[in-house]
């Protein structure tokens, strides 16, 4: 089972991140389970969000306290929240920014500048699919194709492409 840990600030759909990629996981035929923690959560404020992906049925229902991935949307999270508390040894953490002196003990830091790709191709700064690109090129997890065929099903409209065509850019670039 792989477990993927999300970070970010209310509003910038990492709740949706993880639904997305576990939509991809099942597409393949995998099992998967997409959670937020949610509490007295409102815009800005750091929220988590959480996905399990495994090849046989997933029987535990809880936040992931040792991730073997940490996915951290915004940086500035990295000054007041220990996103990488419990990671696995040997465990990835992508962080949407320009590389930084930012290091991890136990783990692998794959810096991933979203921003500009999400602001050319969709043209607002929604960085959270564009993310899932590189997620999706680090760990393997999912497939490319899955992940824009689950982009398009949560979006069905032109904001589905544009999302698509944004992972596919950050995939292509990692």
């Amino acid at each position: 089972m792989i477990s993927i840990r999300f970070h970010g600030r209310g509003g910038q759909g990492i709740v949706t991140s993880a639904d997305i990629l576990a939509v991809a996981a099942e597409l393949e035929g995998k099992y998967a389970q997409a959670m937020p923690s949610f509490g007295p959560e409102r815009t800005l404020a750091p929220v988590t969000s959480f996905c399990r992906i495994d090849t046989k049925p997933i029987v535990v229902y809880q936040q992931i306290y040792h991730p073997d991935v940490v996915v951290v949307l915004d940086s500035t999270l990295l000054d007041s929240v220990d996103v990488l508390s419990g990671l696995k040894k040997n465990g990835d953490v992508i962080i949407n920014s320009k590389p930084s002196e930012f290091k991890c003990a136990e783990g692998k830091v794959h810096f991933v500048d979203a921003y500009p790709i999400a602001m050319r191709v969709i043209g607002k700064p929604f960085v959270n699919t564009v993310i899932l690109g590189a997620l999706a090129k680090i760990t393997g997890v999912v497939s490319i194709e899955s992940l824009k065929e689950a982009i398009m099903r949560r979006f069905p409209d032109e904001r589905g492409k544009l999302n698509a065509d944004a992972a596919q850019a950050c995939y292509d670039s990692c």
